[in-house]
This record gives structure tokens, sequence and C-alpha cells, in this order.
């Protein structure tokens, strides 16, 4: 099974699945179907050595007579561990996964813990109904996927004036949590309840960090 790939990149052709083009040497070529999100990071390193996580899978062709296999790359294991999840859910196959990925997997997988629909319909060929089918078949496997996603969210909120959280009964610490809930769809009522319960779990004095990261079960 190959499961790693440092190669030279050569060339990435654009299209609904981008193909990064990689060498070992000037008489091997190797053709990698790469998600948007990764072709985007990689467009500045053309002729660089890059390393690509890889999964190999056999695409059915003549309605299924025969098949030819294909290799696909993520920036991380991660990555590739989240397409596994992804593709696990009911009409979501390869292809249609690949093409869906405009976004980093982080960010994808912090629409689906906040449960929002609408900005799962934004990514390519996922419509209404497959992400309500996607949100209600991940809830659950999917939330140590959302880390980075939801940290950045309780950053930005950092940056923010202070007039621009609203005063209540909760400490500082927790009223940026429910801003940085907020920021990922969650209505400001489930919000507060949610970062209520939190404070009950994590230890007193808990930053903005620790107290989304309770939240989501961390």
């Amino acid at each position: 099974m190959l499961t790693r790939l440092a190669a030279q990149l050569e060339s990435i052709s654009e299209g609904a699945i981008p193909i990064a083009t990689v060498y070992t040497n000037p008489d091997f070529a190797l053709e990698v179907l790469i998600p948007q999100y990764l072709a985007d990071s990689l467009a500045s390193k053309i002729n660089e050595r890059v390393t690509l996580h890889t999964r190999v899978y056999l695409e059915a062709q003549g309605q299924g007579t025969s098949f030819i296999p294909r290799v696909i790359g993520f920036g991380s294991p991660v990555e590739r561990d989240f397409f596994e999840v992804f593709t696990s859910v009911k009409g979501v196959g390869t292809k249609k996964a690949l093409r869906a990925l405009v976004e980093p997997p982080s960010t994808i997988a912090a629409h689906i813990v906040s449960k929002d629909a609408k900005a799962l319909t934004k990514l390519p060929e996922i419509g209404k109904r497959s992400a309500e089918t996607m949100i209600a078949e991940l809830s659950g496997k999917i939330d140590k996927f959302a880390g980075d996603a939801i940290m950045a969210g309780a950053t930005a909120t950092r940056t923010m004036p202070a007039t621009s959280i609203e005063q209540s009964s909760f400490p500082p610490a927790a009223a940026e949590a429910i801003a940085a809930l907020m920021a990922l769809g969650e209505q400001r009522s489930t919000a507060e309840q949610k970062v209520q319960i939190a404070l009950t779990k994590a230890p007193e004095g808990a930053d903005v960090d620790v107290l989304v990261q309770t939240v989501f079960g961390g």
C-alpha cells in the first residue's frame, strides 16, 4: 500500500479535481488526484520537493468491467484520515468527496460539528439533503478534526473590540467561548447553554481554548 510519497512537484492541472504531477526522477512521473484546498497551497511549490500522504483506490471503467488504479494525495495523515471518515457518508463517494473539498478538512469538520448545513451546501455537489446526512451520520465522529478551525474561531474573538462582545454574567473567557461558538453557526442561547455546561466540567479559571475544547468533548 502506497501511504506516503516524497517527490518533485512538476505541475498542477486545474479542474473539478486537480491533478498534481510529481516525479522521483526525470524518467518516472506519477499523477496524483488532490483536493482543491491542497492544490491552492501547493501552487507556489512547483519544482520543489513535496510530501503527499496517499491512498490508492480502483476507479471503475466501462460500467465496472475494468478498473484503473488512482492515487489520491493529502497534506498530512490527519487530512487523509478525515477523507476516510468523510467518504463513509452515504452517497459521498471518492470523487464526489474530492470535488467537495475546496476548504480544509478542519473547516468542513467544524461546519459538521456545529450542524451548519447552510455552510456545507456551499461546497461543490453538496446539497441540502447531503449536508443533513453528513451531520446526522458524522455526529460524534468528526470532532477531533475540527480542532484547528474551532481554535481559530476562538482566537479571532480575542482581536474583536470589547464592545463587540455583549455584556453578560459570564466571565471573560466564557464570553469569548460563546462568541467562538456563534462564529461557527450556533445561536446565542444554544452557545450560552453549552458554555454554561462546560464551565461545570472544566477546571476553575479555564481559558477560552479549554472551554471550547470541553464543549466539543475535548
